[in-house]
């Protein structure tokens, strides 16, 4: 299963509550580009899911359809947390006016150091505006967004990556019940005032789910879970048993592609992040068209190496919408591409949780009764 993270696909039903009503992010960035050229999720059916200018509809699409979420929330740990059939009973947290003084002074106690910014923010502006007074007053860098997340961002010649990520830790372990936000971030920066820009090194430090996913199920039914990228961190480690690199698209896809080679058997489940984190944040529409055609050459390469034992699931967690004023994630539908035998190209839409349902059914030949999801194989 590969997550292309923020790829939405029509905004949901609810969208407006969250101030996204008509956003569709795969849409809008066709528009802006003058048509998206991905002949490969071309001929697997994306132009079938919904009209999307440059894109075709198949003449014999995969399954295909657009799935939905079942509890609130538009952020990656909501995303990939349903996908395994977990749904939140309520949102995590969110700090709109920036944390409360309970939590800077944690961070302070934590840390030894002060706290700059504490609002919302982009991540790229944050450090911009902060970056010269971090590497100056060795302060950290707080931040958050629309979503559950606290970030704390450091130069990495005033606060060591590994500093960083215990800070992170430490707070993540010790926030109070009520405070206790979908992700601790850690951002390590580098460069000059004049040319910052962030490291590889992003470490996401998660809540642990709060009920039992389809990961988990997977792992009781012998099937060995690998994770790329943050998918792992995302579940804190819980129901996976190997996590491989993927900080960037290009490691995440050749970690996914030498898995691909190299397993006999289990699941793998990869997030591919740049189109939500490099260009769907700073609505770069070229950029992230541009990593839509990588992780389309990538898929054809994918395609040749499947067996008649082997599913493949292409889908999103959330939007982001370049069209939206703001630049945070949207409330959208994610697509769903699925290539296995016996797929008759049909259409399927439903919730998330159809994926991690479809991926036991699978590889256990089970369902799991009480789990959100229902089995599209």
């Amino acid at each position: 299963m590969v997550v292309l993270d923020a790829c939405g696909a029509g905004a949901l039903p609810d969208a407006a509550d969250y101030g996204d009503a008509g956003t569709n992010t795969l849409a809008h960035v066709a528009e802006a580009v003058g048509g998206l050229e991905l002949p490969t999720l071309e001929r697997l059916g994306l132009g079938s899911i919904l009209p999307l200018c440059g894109v075709e509809r198949a003449q014999s699409p995969v399954l295909h359809g657009r799935l939905h979420a079942l509890g609130p929330g538009k952020d990656s740990t909501a995303g990939h947390w349903e996908l395994m059939g977990v749904v939140m009973p309520r949102p995590l947290p969110t700090y709109p006016g920036g944390f409360p003084n309970e939590v800077v002074e944690l961070i302070g106690a934590l840390s030894g150091r002060a706290v700059l910014c504490n609002r919302p923010s982009n991540g790229v502006e944050a450090i911009e505006q902060f970056g010269a007074e971090q590497v100056r007053s060795g302060s950290l860098i707080v931040y958050t967004s629309q979503d559950s997340v606290l970030q704390v961002a450091a130069h990495v010649d005033q606060v060591s990556p590994d500093e960083l990520y215990m800070i992170c830790r430490q707070v993540r372990e010790q926030l109070p019940a009520e405070h206790a936000v979908g992700r601790v971030i850690a951002r390590p920066f580098e460069g000059t005032p004049d040319a910052f820009r962030r490291t590889d090194g992003r470490r996401d430090f998660s809540v642990a789910p709060p009920a039992r996913s389809y990961l988990e199920d997977l792992q009781a039914n012998g099937v060995e879970v690998h994770t790329v990228g943050k998918v792992g961190q995302l579940f804190a480690g819980v129901g996976v048993d190997v996590q491989h690199p993927g900080a960037t698209n290009a490691q995440a896809l050749g970690e996914t592609a030498e898995l691909l080679g190299s397993l006999r058997s289990g699941f793998v489940f990869t997030n591919l992040i740049e189109t939500d984190q490099v260009y769907g944040h700073r609505h770069d529409v070229a950029g992230f068209h541009r990593a839509l055609r990588e992780i389309d050459a990538a898929v054809g390469t994918w395609l040749e190496r499947l067996g008649p034992d082997d599913l493949l699931i292409l889908t999103a967690d959330h939007g982001c919408d370049p069209a939206s004023p703001r630049t945070d994630h949207t409330r959208e539908h994610a697509p769903l591409l699925a290539v296995f035998d016996g797929h008759r190209s049909r259409r399927h839409d439903g919730p998330l949780a159809d994926a991690g349902a479809s991926v036991l059914a699978w590889l256990a030949g089970r369902e799991a009764p009480g789990m959100p999801g229902a089995s599209f194989v």
